[in-house]
């Protein structure tokens, strides 16, 4: 297939989890012979941390505003079998209705971001990224969370026709065990952009632990944190980790925590490709605890589940054969079912639905 995505970013990883699983996805639908192009605006914030600047085996098009790159896009979409428009793609509705106009490629649009998108319509808030439309107009709806409410709030909210949940993933060429590095040594780590809704369950699972336990040494990672972030004495801080440094992060600690946005929480089904990252680099799993997660991790046999810093504190005095095989088993579930190289060969397959779907619609109007 010939593919064209309209994204927030792949080229850089900073502030953002859609880069690092789009490389993952794009790899390897380019080792099973598929071809992409990915159009990202060339945006200042991201320009300053750039850690990709060549698609291997596809095309990154990066431009500074639509008018200069629509007559590009144009052909590209005109030549492809798929077009694919993201949540927070900046010109997600100039590439949609470029999209729709041409009547070519199958319409997708793939939501990163499904439980902030329904909290903001639910609110009544404007999605900057979805027109009046909706949904109707696209072939497949893909929702990077999953469970029960999701087709249904879709379809009844934004006209969906056909809605299909594409779950994070992580490459596992990428994160995989390594040597750990004496910088990165913790006996608690944690990787994620700062985001304000996440920073009272942060500091309840971790910020409270690390003041209790001030002969541990605790290590966060991530971009946007504040200056009056509660920091004490014992915990440490990177401010910036590019994906080929996520392996040897997570190596080096004893167990991560991973801490769920709200709205995802609240919406469940929502596994973070950090989750997924971790597990492949072997290191030990603590997460809040989220609707569906035991559709993901055994809670208790490949996951510690923490609900206030009493549970992290008994994770941290966990015996530490036990953690490994903790580690050993979530590794092996994860190298099963979530990989990025699993999640392509998923894709490709609701994509070639979507297009039989299609084919089979415009037959009558054929004969």
């Amino acid at each position: 297939m010939k593919i064209v995505i309209f994204g927030l970013t792949i080229s850089s990883s900073w502030g953002n989890g859609h880069a690092t699983l789009w490389r993952g996805l794009c790899k390897h639908l380019a080792r099973s012979g598929h071809h992409v192009v990915f159009f990202e605006r060339d945006v200042p914030y991201y320009a300053g941390a750039r850690d990709l600047h060549e698609l291997p085996g596809g095309e990154l098009r990066l431009f500074s505003s639509w008018e200069d790159v629509r007559p590009n896009a144009s052909d590209a979409v005109r030549n492809a079998d798929v077009a694919i428009v993201t949540s927070y793609c900046p010109d997600g509705l100039a590439a949609t209705d470029l999209i729709l106009s041409a009547g070519r490629a199958v319409p997708v649009f793939y939501d990163l971001d499904t439980p902030v998108t329904l909290a903001k319509l639910i609110a009544g808030e404007t999605v900057a990224y979805i027109g009046p439309r909706g949904l109707q107009d696209f072939a497949l709806v893909l929702s990077f969370t999953g469970g029960p409410r999701i087709a249904s709030e879709f379809r009844g909210r934004l006209g969906a026709r056909d809605v299909r949940p594409l779950y994070g993933h992580v490459d596992s060429d990428v994160h995989r065990p390594v040597p750990p590095r004496p910088h990165y040594r913790a006996d608690l780590s944690y990787l994620g952009t700062y985001s304000e809704d996440r920073q009272h369950t942060l500091e309840k699972l971790f910020v409270a632990p690390a003041q209790a336990r001030q002969d541990l040494r605790f290590l966060i990672a991530g971009a946007q944190y504040p200056d009056n972030f509660p920091w004490s004495p014992n915990v440490y801080f990177v401010r910036h980790l590019p994906p080929p440094e996520h392996a040897p992060f997570f190596a080096s600690s004893r167990l991560t925590l991973n801490v769920t946005r709200r709205a995802m929480a609240e919406m469940g089904w929502c596994p973070s490709g950090r989750l997924f990252e971790a597990a492949a680099c072997g290191v030990p799993l603590l997460s809040d605890h989220w609707p569906g997660i035991e559709d993901f991790f055994q809670p208790g046999e490949e996951i510690l589940i923490a609900r206030d810093e009493h549970d992290t504190i008994a994770a941290l005095n966990a015996d530490d054969a036990e953690l490994r095989h903790m580690a050993e088993r979530a590794r092996e579930r994860v190298l099963e079912l979530h990989t990025s190289s699993k999640r392509a060969d998923e894709l490709i397959s609701l994509l070639e639905q979507a297009a039989a779907r299609g084919a089979r619609r415009q037959q009558p109007e054929e004969a």
